[in-house]
């Protein structure tokens, strides 16, 4: 089901009708140019909501408009990386140092990282360390270089540390193999579950046929269209992915075990089992409410959402935000893509889980009370 300002049908749960709107209320109340979502429970038709436009003057956001994934991307990078474990090509245990090109690369701190550090967001380095490199275009043996001299926090797999740019070492990795992040995606992911458009890369991207530009804030409520930049595509596999969101419908679904042949179960259990602890996450604005506990999988976040187990990811760059999050415990999942740096999404998703949770329990409490009533 798709609608531009709400969606209205009997297969739309009465909870989702309420919030979609007032997500769009509150969208137009911020101006956003655009953005789009989708709800899927499983046994269910996705719910696809589209509202606003790719940019002034252009054309109407819908199901199939692509836009920059951010961080997000990383969920895609643990999977395929699973992949490839499940496969023997490489092995979580894997030195960084053996999938880089570049003697600079090793030192004292850099030989004791593996691939799961790496993945599992454990490195040991300070968080974010070096995105300003990233973010000023310099390229990716540069900002490795610099890397390989920066002194841990903690040995690797001990505390959570948030890294893009050694996810750098990847890039290195697939190009030594006469490959790239890119290609390895589409023959592994895109193209077996069938995600037509989407895609790895700032050319790819303005190359589809539908893309939402990016916007920037300019003053309370007021956005300016910008550039897309180049800094964290050189950084793939932290950022670099595209995607529709209905594409994201059939990444949800493949994380909801829907796939079987092309993302295992033991596959999707092996990258959202609960790693290192990410305490900090449960003081997010937003969901601290709604948080008991918050870890780091590979590629994907691990919370304890109200009881419940919830597996997230979101994404920031310049111009775009995204999060994407499923409930394998209720075999529901749900997405959101948005034309803007907008902190309009730190609330959203925490508020669909918190509606879709206690419908959940309502309706197991009238499930029980009935079969308690039908009890001889």
């Amino acid at each position: 089901m798709v609608a531009d300002t709400a969606a209205s049908s009997s297969a739309v749960p009465a909870w989702f009708d309420s919030y979609q709107k007032d997500v769009a209320a509150r969208a137009r109340k911020l101006n956003i140019p655009g953005y789009a979502m989708v709800f899927y429970q499983q046994g269910e038709k996705p719910v696809v909501v589209v509202q606003g436009v790719t940019h002034r003057g252009g054309s109407k956001i819908s199901p199939d408009t692509v836009f920059r994934l951010a961080s997000v991307s990383k969920t895609f990078t643990g999977v395929l990386m699973a992949k490839m474990v499940a496969g023997q090509q490489l092995n979580w245990q894997t030195q960084l140092v053996e999938l880089v090109e570049q003697p600079d690369f090793n030192s004292q701190y850099t030989d004791k990282l593996q691939l799961e550090h790496l993945i599992g967001q454990s490195s040991g380095y300070m968080p974010n360390a070096y995105d300003n490199l990233i973010e000023a275009d310099y390229p990716v043996k540069r900002v490795l270089k610099q890397l390989a001299d920066l002194e841990p926090l903690c040995s690797p797999g001990q505390c959570y540390t948030y890294q893009n740019a050694l996810f750098g070492t990847l890039e290195n990795y697939f190009s030594s193999q006469n490959t790239s992040y890119h290609r390895q995606l589409q023959t592994q992911l895109f193209d077996p579950l069938g995600m037509q458009t989407a895609s790895a890369g700032k050319g790819a991207l303005m190359s589809s046929s539908q893309w939402a530009r990016p916007h920037i804030a300019i003053a309370r409520n007021r956005w300016r269209e910008g550039d897309v930049e180049n800094n964290y595509y050189r950084f793939a596999p932290a950022a670099g992915v595209n995607a529709s969101i209905a594409d994201m419908s059939v990444w949800l679904r493949a994380m909801l075990g829907e796939y079987p042949n092309i993302v295992s179960p033991q596959l999707i259990s092996d990258v959202t089992t609960p790693r290192v602890k990410t305490k900090r996450e449960t003081y997010r604005r937003g969901w601290r409410e709604h948080l008991k506990d918050a870890h780091y999988g590979l590629g994907w976040r691990v919370y304890d959402f109200e009881g419940y187990k919830l597996v997230y990811h979101g994404g920031w760059v310049k111009g775009y935000r995204a999060d994407v999050s499923f409930s394998p415990e209720t075999g529901a999942g749900f997405a959101m893509l948005i034309n803007a740096e907008s902190n309009m999404i730190n609330y959203t998703t925490a508020e669909l889980w918190s509606a879709h949770f206690e419908a959940f329990r309502t309706a197991q409490q009238r499930e029980a009370a009935s079969a308690q009533n039908n009890t001889p």
